[in-house]
């Protein structure tokens, strides 16, 4: 594959920031639709594809997360557009015929394995979720992803009756760049790598 070029390089690591506050401007449903059928091409193992996602938009879902977000997020989460709510889905084995079809004992790796199917949607629900993350900065949106809520109130208010619990949240809309910190440092490739 070809090396995409330097602006495209930019907008999705090097100028890309993490937002804190957000220009009052909808994120409409079709650039969601759109974000999703990127981000879905990134691979999970043995393309189990573990994530699920709710986009909670509405000032009624607003609401009902709001109480969920710890202090330091509740107020930047309700000003956001939309707060995608990244979770994983804890039987996501069962769509391994659908996913996987080239090998039909898939199903089989996992069920009945609940430490290996907490470790696997753990792993997998969070490379879906980096690729949310670029999938949306490649649509011209900006992301505020957090840690820094109640798992258990979040899992109750949005997921409940399902198999899906919450691993992250990311902000999303358009940010508003006057708010941004200074941009803080990264390690060296010293620091952080080394060739074997």
């Amino acid at each position: 594959m070809p090396t995409i070029d330097a602006s495209a390089q930019h907008q999705l690591f090097i100028d890309a920031r993490t937002h804190n506050a957000w220009l009052d401007k909808p994120v409409p449903e079709a650039v969601l639709r759109q974000l999703y059928d990127l981000m879905k091409w990134g691979p999970t193992s043995a393309n189990c594809s573990p994530a699920r996602i709710v986009f909670v938009q509405s000032p009624a879902a607003k609401a009902r997360l709001a109480p969920c977000m710890s202090e330091g997020n509740r107020a930047k989460t309700l000003q956001a557009p939309v707060t995608a709510l990244i979770g994983m889905d804890m039987a996501f084995y069962e769509h391994l015929p659908q996913l996987f079809p080239h090998n039909p004992d898939a199903r089989n790796w996992f069920a009945g394995k609940p430490d290996f199917i907490a470790t696997s949607a753990l792993r997998n629900s969070s490379l879906q979720g980096g690729y949310f993350i670029l999938a949306a900065r490649a649509l011209g949106l900006d992301c505020g992803p957090m840690s820094g809520f109640d798992a258990d109130a979040v899992n109750a208010a949005f997921f409940a009756g399902t198999e899906t619990k919450v691993n992250f949240l990311c902000n999303l809309g358009y940010g508003d760049p006057k708010a941004l910190f200074p941009r803080s440092p990264r390690l060296s490739f010293e620091q952080a790598c080394r060739i074997a």
